[in-house]
């Protein structure tokens, strides 16, 4: 397929829903009219094939992780989705690949109100980069920097589910049904609902690189330190069945790619928080003034982790 046979087929595909979307795909830039009175996040990603994602990810899966961990970095601001640019370096434009591509990203999308209004192509090694932009109230974002002694430290969902899908990846084809459980959460992560924790929050991330390493960004933004019960740290069932306790440990700890938020919130508010969200919101810990992160279990004993802090791109583990 031809570059500008890929655009006619997306613009067609793609027709802006939004009404503050004025101009989409198919001019030299897109168009778009922030609300009123609001403040836009604008974010970018770039996923590359062999890194952020197995060669073999088929492309469906592939456009839906794309667009999701953009959209859950404007959940940790507290953003609501509004319009995502989409650049694609290929080394060749297969119109089945690229539908199956699209597909996956209308996937992540889903019923959110967010049009895809532009981006590029070119021929290169398989990589994605996403621009994701959202709006919220001026004033209003989620910051790292706004953690408080005495917050409750809470995550959504569950943890290291990715980290044991991506160990497994390999061996897929025989893979159980717990196994192919934390493979589909790596996968297709599942974005929360950042901007229902505005007002409620104080610090938000979403843990991309890993528990320890996005906390420690928190913690090191707000000059403060952390408690954390590393037996309070949500797993799915799926990752208990098929895990013993400390590789699940460290999966939870230092794994990454759940995408999902690691907020800082009152104590008083954790009955909204709960009720503002549509997944589990699990207490894991406390944000304490003296700095560090200190780690125990439930029975009140020091814990050391044994692997590393988290994923650095250009160290690895």
């Amino acid at each position: 397929m031809r570059e500008f046979a890929l655009i006619d087929r997306l613009a067609a595909r793609l027709a802006s829903r939004r009404p503050d979307t004025r101009i989409g795909i198919g001019d030299d830039a897109a168009l778009i009219a922030p609300p009123a009175g609001e403040e836009l996040t604008i974010t970018t990603d770039t996923l590359i094939a062999g890194r952020h994602f197995p060669h073999d990810t088929p492309a469906r899966d592939v456009g839906y992780k794309a667009v999701a961990v953009n959209l859950s970095d404007l959940a940790a601001m507290g953003a609501t989705p509004a319009w995502i640019t989409i650049a694609l370096a290929a080394p060749a434009l297969e119109a089945q690949w690229c539908d199956a591509f699209v597909d996956g990203a209308c996937d992540a999308i889903g019923a959110s109100a967010v049009d895809i209004v532009g981006g590029d192509t070119t021929r290169g090694d398989l990589s994605i980069t996403i621009t994701a932009i959202g709006h919220l109230p001026v004033g209003t974002a989620l910051r790292r920097s706004a953690a408080q002694a005495g917050d409750l430290i809470a995550v959504t969902g569950t943890l290291g589910d990715a980290a044991h899908g991506l160990r497994r990846w390999p061996m897929r084809a025989r893979a159980t049904a717990d196994e192919r459980y934390c493979i589909s959460r790596l996968a297709r992560p599942q974005w929360r609902d950042g901007a229902a924790l505005r007002g409620i929050a104080h610090a938000a991330i979403d843990v991309s690189d890993g528990l320890l390493a996005d906390l420690g960004h928190v913690l090191a933004a707000s000059a403060c330190g952390a408690r954390v019960d590393v037996d309070a740290l949500p797993a799915s069932a799926a990752l208990r069945r098929c895990t013993a306790r400390e590789p699940r440990r460290e999966y939870q700890l230092t794994g990454g790619d759940d995408y999902e938020l690691c907020i800082t919130l009152a104590p008083e508010a954790l009955d909204r928080a709960r009720a503002a969200l549509d997944c589990p919101l699990t207490v894991i810990g406390e944000i304490e003034a003296e700095t560090g992160l200190r780690l125990f279990d439930a029975h009140g004993s020091s814990v050391c982790a044994s692997g590393p802090g988290g994923w650095d791109h250009f160290h690895g583990y």
